[in-house]
């Protein structure tokens, strides 16, 4: 790829930590922009398309085309270095890396994304990946959770969501609907009690496709435990622990499957460092809900599910905030005064049925953001779950992640 030069564009450091889909996205648009050069810090070998794993889970998809070395997604003429961050100074305006050596930088991109704490609930560490407990949020287990779904007959089918923010926080409950849709098809689902346990007060915060998603869960005969959450997992006994958030009342489940979404964070590094937010219990770095800048150091800017922002962690969100991380780091490269503007948009492909899907689009202000204003993705529909399926993977593996998108 050869970037379009940009006029006035200086050589300047910049440093991405991380090369998920924000920080790829960003360094591909910074890249075509001219900048020169650029550095993104990650240890992985493989770069996600974790959208998928919900039907992965479902048994609508493989694994193995989720994955892609990362190699093949760093953007020509970008610099990676395989490391970890461990540490950062934005005093001195160096990260630590895991070997101990420093990368230093005149711009910062922070976008290493979330972490998730497994040790979060009691108990939950030890019993994932066994004991008919799975995930959907790891790929060593999302194909576990397919091979559960599969073998049950009858029993109860527990799928829990976790009081924390989190990344796509419509799959713990997108499975529990693939799942009682498997076994309604099999005839087995009178045989099988679906519990969906939900921290929150509603099964979805935007009351057009909430009342879509209720009329979801009673079409399938799920109990919705709203306000309550999984506090303690006994993977020996098959027993989880519900715990109401309002009341503090406790009960015992048993299970014989359970599809569990950990505890989220910011990862430890950053929730300890001086860019964390210290209005977030979660560590997640300040930064303006609109230019994504943080307010204390300009020229530090953050990105996709680190960033402590009003709304829902999720890949349509990055989609939309990479060109104004681009754009707003441009102008303080020029001296300029951040012109780009994030409106928290965020979608939620919220799949209902092996074929059926709704899209829930909004913003900060909770008010729909429809990408297809003449389809009504209030409604589940066919062509949005055939969108979801075979339309966004190339969407995200030669538009977004190439800023083209």
């Amino acid at each position: 790829m050869s970037p379009r030069t940009s006029p006035g564009t200086p050589d300047r450091r910049v440093l991405i930590v991380g090369g998920g889909s924000a920080g790829i996205s960003t360094a591909a648009r910074l890249r075509r922009a001219g900048v020169r050069d650029i550095t993104v810090i990650d240890p992985s070998d493989v770069h996600w398309y974790q959208p998928l794993w919900t039907l992965v889970g479902g048994g609508q998809a493989s694994l193995r085309i989720t994955g892609r070395p990362e190699a093949s997604v760093i953007p020509e003429g970008v610099r990676w270095i395989r490391k970890a961050a461990e540490a950062v100074d934005p005093g001195v305006r160096t990260v630590t890396l895991s070997d101990g050596t420093e990368a230093g930088y005149d711009f910062l991109v922070m976008a290493p994304g979330i972490q998730l704490d497994w040790n979060g609930v009691p108990g939950l560490a030890e019993a994932v990946g066994h004991d008919r407990v799975s995930s959907n949020y790891a790929p060593e287990y999302a194909p576990r959770t397919w091979e559960l779904i599969k073998d049950m007959r009858s029993g109860t089918a527990v799928f829990t969501h976790p009081a924390t923010p989190l990344k796509c926080g419509g799959a713990p409950q997108k499975i529990a609907y693939l799942a009682a849709d498997h076994w309604r098809r099999k005839g087995v689902l009178d045989r099988i009690r679906v519990v969906l346990v939900i921290p929150d007060p509603a099964l979805f915060k935007v009351p057009v496709w909430n009342r879509e998603l209720e009329r979801v869960a009673r079409r399938y005969g799920i109990e919705v435990r709203l306000n309550t959450e999984m506090t303690a997992v006994d993977g020996d006994r098959r027993t989880v622990t519900l715990t109401g958030r309002a009341a503090g009342t406790e009960e015992t489940l048993g299970y014989d499957m359970l599809h569990a979404v950990p505890p989220q964070s910011a990862p430890d590094w950053v929730e300890k460092s001086p860019l964390a937010d210290p209005a977030s219990p979660y560590g997640f770095v300040e930064a303006d809900r609109h230019t994504l800048r943080h307010p204390h150091h300009p020229e530090v800017f953050a990105i996709g599910d680190v960033a402590n922002l009003p709304t829902s962690k999720t890949g349509a969100a990055v989609r939309k905030q990479a060109p104004v991380v681009a754009g707003n780091l441009l102008d303080a490269m020029r001296g300029a005064e951040p012109s780009h503007r994030y409106d928290g948009y965020t979608s939620c492909p919220l799949v209902t049925a092996r074929d059926r899907m709704l899209l829930a689009e909004f913003d900060y202000d909770l008010k729909p953001a429809p990408s297809f204003p003449l389809i009504d993705t209030t409604r589940e529909r066919r062509d949005m779950w055939l969108f979801k399926r075979y339309g966004l993977p190339p969407v995200y593996w030669r538009g977004m992640l190439t800023g083209r998108l």
